[in-house]
């Protein structure tokens, strides 16, 4: 099985990404290849236009052996 990708975030309570709000996380994947996370990241980014205090990144899980 080769790596697979995550898009991870959410709301946080303020400009300083320091705490996700309660019940606003979102986790999407996981997906065969960075392309396709990276459109999805894409995606929640800027789909209401740019929230100030909503961050997405991507995060590869390990290949397994």
């Amino acid at each position: 099985m080769g790596q697979r990708f995550w898009v991870v975030g959410g709301e946080y309570s303020d400009c300083a990404f320091s705490r996700l709000e309660p019940g606003k996380s979102k986790v999407s994947g996981p997906f065969q290849d960075e392309l396709r996370a990276r459109m999805e990241w894409q995606r929640l980014t800027f789909r209401d236009g740019c929230a100030a205090t909503e961050r997405y990144a991507i995060c590869a899980e390990p290949a397994a052996q």
